[in-house]
């Protein structure tokens, strides 16, 4: 690990979230953090202003920066919000409904009234050419009469990106080569996102939808970045390295070629920064709570390494690559808590965001948020300022919460309550989700609480989980920024194999995978796994492996996955390996921070001020605070 010192000069982290953005610099042994309210309509602004403001109160400049890590939410938000490129798509004839039909499966097993959301390519915009391969090669040639009226259909639609997904191109990308070579050449202003190169992975549902992402998002994440180098430049800092999804950084340059590395790039550097925490502690298991303003994200972390997945579903639009494990809910310090038509009390998905906010921050916000319920509880004092700049309305917040009390027929503290309780209820579901749901009990866990909201909730949220200790830690309201400080370079590369286990011939399979880290990654530390499954099965499981180790070695192990997640396992089945996986990683910072002096138990319930947060001790909990400055509360 590389240490922070003065001489390695200011390491910098920025993490925008939906109400602050925040920011993280370390220096010469010492953290400095700043919180500026999110600029919406140009997320850049905020960052900048975030990192000068920080360099302010260190005393530093633009010019001491030597690291400058980001994490963003532009690709998610786009997605949320439909607002992406206009995109088309080129498909194998035949094989253009694939969006459309999707796994033919229903929104809602028994509710025949919800519906899938539309595809991001309308059927109008999709287009065919005469092509087929199969699994071993070329069945038809790619036609090029069929290319040249799908180019010309492409230039007609007026799209601004174009996903290529061809069948079987994960084996034979030649064809999709053909094609994406012929868009670039007559539409040189179009992105072109090429399926062979964002996901070389078997199920062409999967595959095709992670590459229309792609395309949809990578315009308008190349416009913000674009926009954010040149601030950066002109402020005097250095380019910014961009996090990405497995919760690695990459250069600006690289990032801006794939939006759909980067979808949960806001999240992941929290779960760096919890991840690192976690490794101090005695406690196998660890569970990451990060409530902001907007949403709530939460992660599961065994042995200091947090939980990954293949994928996720955003929007209900599939993304198959690969990422950290993180569920996220709409349930954040903003909030909007209502009352649904039958008369119950309802909270999010929809959020006042930064403007105009909850009502307590007296920029105009009216509705009752889970802000302003804390603040008619007491737990969020109104005489400190938010972000060193929002002083809160502790009137205006009983006002809003009032008015819905009184449509719900409540008393005003028993509907704050009431908010919190529905809140908390959406979190811990989450967190039973990475927990339960992968096979790990949550009593056994440590909960890391950080966020602007997450030490303020953390007790009733571990009651409910049945956790006895949790982690408040010292930068916790801007803990995703010291994560973004702490990421190491990362890049992920798969390919399909479709091989027996045991055979012989995995490792080499693995060559060329390996080849391109060296090539992209120099000097990188590589570690592989394996998607194994059962001859026969339709799902795998993904298996660590070392290719130095003989392939039974690696079919033991999935015997040993499948009985820990199933219950049982057929050791005398052939085993079969339809992905290979290789990660290339270079380690972060780790940087030096000067330890705090211990404070003396406080017994709930109280109030304790953060930098860029706020803690409450529930009652029968104990908070004290360790050597690193965290706050740690338990209860017996």
């Amino acid at each position: 690990m590389i240490e922070a010192s003065a001489a390695d000069g200011a390491l910098v982290g920025v993490d925008v979230g939906g109400t602050f953005t925040d920011a993280a610099v370390v220096a010469g042994g010492r953290l400095v953090t700043a919180k500026v309210p999110t600029t919406p309509d140009d997320q850049s602004d905020g960052v900048v202003a975030a990192v000068l403001a920080a360099l302010g109160r260190a005393g530093l400049g633009p010019g001491d920066v030597t690291r400058f890590g980001h994490g963003m939410t532009v690709g998610t938000n786009a997605l949320l919000e439909g607002t992406g490129a206009r995109t088309s798509l080129v498909a194998t004839q035949g094989f253009g409904d694939v969006l459309e039909l999707r796994r033919q499966d229903r929104a809602h097993l028994y509710r025949l009234d919800a519906h899938h959301p539309a595809p991001l390519v309308p059927p109008e915009r999709v287009h065919e050419v005469r092509e087929r391969c199969g699994p071993d090669g070329v069945i038809t040639p790619l036609d090029e009469g069929s290319l040249e009226r799908a180019v010309a259909a492409v230039r007609a639609d007026g799209s601004g990106a174009v996903a290529v997904g061809l069948l079987f191109a994960f084996a034979h990308p030649g064809h999709e080569a053909r094609v994406a070579a012929a868009l670039r050449a007559a539409l040189p202003g179009v992105h072109v996102s090429v399926s062979s190169e964002v996901l070389p992975e078997i199920r062409e549902y999967e595959r095709i939808s992670t590459t229309v992402v792609d395309a949809y998002l990578t315009p308008v994440l190349r416009r913000y970045l674009e926009r954010l180098g040149r601030r950066a430049a002109e402020a005097g800092l250095p380019a910014p390295a961009i996090m990405q999804s497995s919760g690695g950084v990459l250069p600006i340059e690289d990032s801006a070629r794939h939006a759909a590395w980067t979808v949960m790039s806001g999240p992941a550097g929290g779960v760096i920064g919890a991840a690192a925490l976690a490794a101090r502690e005695e406690r196998r298991l660890a569970l990451t709570f990060d409530m902001g303003g907007t949403s709530c994200d939460v992660a599961l972390v065994r042995d200091g390494a947090p939980a990954r997945a293949s994928g996720t579903t955003i929007a209900g639009h599939p993304l198959h690559l690969p990422m950290l494990d993180v569920a996220t809910v709409s349930a954040g310090g903003g909030s909007i808590a209502w009352a649904d038509s039958g008369g119950a009390l309802r909270v999010g998905p929809h959020s006042a965001g930064a403007r105009p906010g909850p009502a307590a921050y007296g920029l105009g916000g009216d509705r009752p948020t889970v802000t302003d319920a804390d603040v008619v509880l007491g737990r969020l004092p109104a005489d400190v300022a938010l972000g060193g700049r929002i002083r809160l309305d502790a009137a205006a917040a009983r006002a809003a919460v009032g008015r819905l009390a009184a449509e719900l027929g409540l008393g005003l503290e028993e509907c704050a309550e009431g908010i919190l309780t529905v809140a908390v209820g959406e979190m811990v579901r989450a967190l039973r989700r990475v927990s339960v749901e992968r096979g790990e009990d949550p009593r056994e866990a440590t909960l890391i609480a950080f966020g602007g909201a997450g030490p303020l909730h953390a007790c009733t949220v571990a009651e409910e989980l049945g956790v006895r200790r949790v982690i408040a830690p010292p930068a916790a309201g801007v803990l995703a920024a010291l994560g973004l400080v702490m990421a190491g370079e990362r890049r992920d590369y798969v390919q399909t194999v479709l091989a027996p286990v045991g055979a012989g011939g995995l490792a080499a399979r693995l060559e060329p995978l390996a080849a391109r880290a060296g090539a992209d990654l120099p000097g990188a530390r590589h570690s592989a796994a394996a998607d194994c499954r059962y001859a026969g099965q339709s799902h795998a499981l993904t298996v660590p492996w070392d290719p130095a180790a003989p392939e039974d070695a690696l079919a033991e192990a999935f015997h040993a996955a499948h009985r820990e997640r199933y219950g049982d396992a057929d050791a005398g089945r052939p085993v079969e390996a339809v992905t290979l996986r290789l990660a290339a990683e270079r380690p972060g910072a780790d940087p030096a921070i000067a330890p705090a002096e211990p404070g003396r138990p406080v017994a709930g319930p109280a109030v304790i001020p953060m930098e860029g947060a706020t803690c409450w001790v529930g009652a029968g909990w104990t908070a004290t605070t360790d050597p690193l400055g965290a706050i740690v509360l338990e209860r017996p």
